[in-house]
């Protein structure tokens, strides 16, 4: 019985920890879903840098390909590489066991990251990467302190570190921490590189709710609908009871 308290206390704990969320403000992440060439990059970047090891098991390469414009012959070259079917999931050969042994936890599905975690922490999340030779695979992260993953994206961005410049404060000199930089070795400029995420974070939010922007238009002809409704429904409301009164 006291196992099961202490295990139980421990859950509430963590679950507690991760709902109270970042300890750094979070970044806000430039979402457009209407955007297909943004959306189209994002699922390129997925596909080469991250489907390695997370999947997409509840989102179809066909859903993808049509949703995004993305004709099925040039989506079949240039986003599967495996020779999956066009029908198939996004999924990976990675079993849980081998994801346990390498990164000390499997790595979760991604298809629904951006409804759980919100686009902006993802946005912020992957540009907080730093060094940290203390690490497993040398890099930590600001916004997932001790974080299992290697950072998939060094060689866009470069060796990110964290940077601190000498200012008086106070009258006495001291080392102040001014942000992350990287060391000029990625393919990408800062700028170019934060664009790339934004991508990609503007994909997984689209793959977290596909119907998102049909729903939108839906429910304001739904709005529109029941305004006229209610118009109509007054004036005869009115006319019925006018030899009432």
């Amino acid at each position: 019985m006291m196992k099961k308290l202490l295990s139980a206390a421990a859950l509430l704990a963590s679950s507690l920890a991760m709902a109270a969320g970042p300890t750094i403000p979070l970044d806000k992440a430039p979402i457009d879903l209407t955007d297909k060439a943004s959306l189209q990059n994002g699922a390129k970047l997925f596909q080469n840098y991250c489907l390695g090891c997370h999947q997409m098991q509840y989102q179809r390469y066909s859903r993808t390909f049509r949703d995004l414009d993305i004709p099925e012959d040039v989506g079949m070259a240039n986003l599967m590489f495996t020779g999956e079917k066009v029908g198939d999931h996004i999924t990976n050969n990675m079993s849980g066991k081998d994801g346990e042994k390498w990164f000390g936890a499997t790595p979760p599905d991604l298809t629904n990251v951006a409804r759980v975690r919100g686009p902006d922490w993802l946005y912020t999340y992957l540009r907080s990467f730093y060094a940290d030779p203390s690490r497993p695979f040398g890099v930590n992260n600001d916004v997932f302190p001790m974080v299992g993953m290697p950072h998939v994206l060094q060689e866009l961005q470069g060796l990110p570190y964290k940077a601190y410049e000498t200012r008086l404060v106070d009258g006495e000199s001291k080392q102040v921490y001014v942000g992350i930089k990287t060391d000029g070795t990625g393919e990408l400029s800062t700028e170019e590189y934060d664009r790339a995420v934004a991508d990609l974070v503007n994909y997984l939010e689209y793959v977290g709710e596909p119907t998102k922007l049909e729903s939108r238009e839906l429910g304001v002809k739904v709005m529109v609908f029941l305004l006229i409704f209610f118009v109509l429904a007054y004036l005869l409301k009115k006319e019925y009871w006018r030899d009432v009164h």
